[in-house]
């Protein structure tokens, strides 16, 4: 593992971890459209991206981005993983503060805007490559990372579509973090991008409805 990923993800434990207990700090960093509006406190477009709903969020996030990152840091480099990452985060943030503006109380945490672009990243580069096993089964019930993701966002979309109440996760930014996952990697490897598209459509089918849903339908926002 890269000594970046490990310090990433030892990071985000401890200060999930203290925010599960410390209700303070985590009122303090969580994403929240009218301190980030209202009060300008920027830094929780990034600092959201540390704090986590509670252990199996936390752990299906870290284990998410490790299983998706090995091909990040072979393609691009400890740099360009640091872009995906804290850029899908980043934006993901944005693309919600975009879909809330009007909502002031919406809050929402979690890594999946990262975790979301080093999926889309990696499943560019190589979707036939990449598999994600299940846990306690064989490695024959392994799933190729394009229907892992397909899962994944699916799960994602119709959670934002159906919100919970009590449900602080930050569905929404997971559109905006595949975006600039996918994005970073076509202007980097636009011919082996384009070699995939088959695959990235597949993946895509959620975030496809999820924007008609907001753009077409405004059934949030």
């Amino acid at each position: 593992m890269s000594p970046v990923l490990l310090i990433i993800i030892i990071a985000t434990a401890i200060f999930s971890y203290v925010g599960f207990t410390n209700h303070q700090l985590f009122e303090k960093y969580k994403f929240n459209v009218g301190a980030i509006l209202q009060k300008k406190e920027y830094v929780r477009l990034i600092s959201a991206g540390f704090l986590h709903a509670d252990i199996m969020h936390l752990l299906l996030n870290m284990y998410v981005l490790y299983s998706f990152s090995q091909p990040i840091f072979k393609a691009f480099g400890t740099p360009g993983f640091l872009v995906i990452y804290f850029g899908s985060i980043f934006l993901g943030n944005l693309f919600s503060l975009y879909l809330y503006k009007s909502q002031s109380w919406y809050s929402a945490i979690g890594a999946s805007g990262g975790v979301s672009g080093i999926i889309f990243a990696s499943v560019a580069l190589y979707p036939d490559l990449i598999k994600i096993g299940i846990i306690f089964l064989p490695s024959e019930f392994s799933l190729p990372g394009y229907i892992f993701g397909l899962l994944y966002f699916g799960y994602s979309v119709y959670m934002m579509l159906n919100p919970n109440q009590n449900d602080n996760i930050g569905h929404a930014a997971h559109l905006g973090g595949a975006f600039f996952g996918l994005v970073y990697t076509v202007i980097n490897f636009p011919a082996q991008a384009m070699e995939n598209i088959l695959f990235l459509l597949v993946m895509s089918l959620p975030l496809i409805y999820m924007s008609y849903m907001v753009f077409v339908k405004k059934k949030i926002g």
